[in-house]
């Protein structure tokens, strides 16, 4: 699938990968998750310089928001949203924890970023040679 993403802050991009599941024979290996882990390596328990984004070009399903909430992410910018499975709507009801101060919603979640060049993408893919199921999942966001 034709997903990518970043983890930067005000300086540096901490992280960047692209989705690997079929090529690593994994599930748990979505883009922005990689990316995050990729940032949180880079990081360790220092502090970013500047506030953390992660930009993807679908939008984070629980997992990955989780992880980007864990990190410390403060904005998180995708292109496409995805009804399905994206959690930006729980992230916008969830009422963090009182005593975890450190641990808080981003932000900022905001939609539609390049929606254009990531419809084209997910349309060409759905029109691929990949698993059938998830070319009609792709040719759903197109």
């Amino acid at each position: 699938m034709p997903i990518g993403a970043v983890v930067f802050d005000d300086d540096r991009v901490l992280g960047r990968a692209y989705t690997q599941e079929r090529a690593l024979g994994r599930r748990v290996v979505h883009a922005d998750l990689q990316a995050i882990l990729q940032a949180d390596e880079a990081l360790g328990f220092t502090r970013a310089s500047g506030e953390l984004t992660l930009a993807v070009n679908l939008e984070p399903c629980l997992m990955c928001m989780g992880a980007a909430i864990t990190l410390g992410v403060t904005r998180v910018w995708f292109a496409l949203e995805s009804p399905n499975d994206g959690a930006k709507e729980l992230v916008e009801l969830w009422a963090p924890p009182v005593e975890l101060p450190f641990f808080c919603k981003p932000r900022e979640v905001l939609g539609g970023i390049r929606r254009d060049e990531s419809r084209r993408l997910f349309a060409e893919y759905a029109t691929g040679t990949g698993p059938a199921g998830m070319r009609d999942w792709a040719r759903s966001l197109t």
